[in-house]
């Protein structure tokens, strides 16, 4: 399977990267972890479904910095 033939229902770490404007390390170290968006592993590559990446999206709404709308992925720093 290459790029192209990956429908737009679907991204690799690369668009969503771009998507974010986060770099592809920072993706690679939120799986080591455990945060960011659900993922698909297979033949080696990591790809992102739309669905776990819409949904990861309104998981991490935020109305201020110190409130989120929906709960967090990630743990509580303060």
């Amino acid at each position: 399977m290459n790029q192209s033939q990956i429908s737009n229902k679907h991204m690799m770490q690369k668009q969503l990267a771009q998507r974010w404007c986060i770099s592809e390390r920072t993706l690679e170290r939120w799986r080591i972890i455990g945060w960011g968006p659900i993922f698909l592993k297979i033949g080696g590559r990591v790809i992102y479904r739309e669905k776990d990446i819409l949904t990861y999206e309104e998981q991490n709404l935020a109305i201020s910095t110190k409130s989120r709308v929906a709960a967090r992925n990630t743990p509580s720093f303060s």
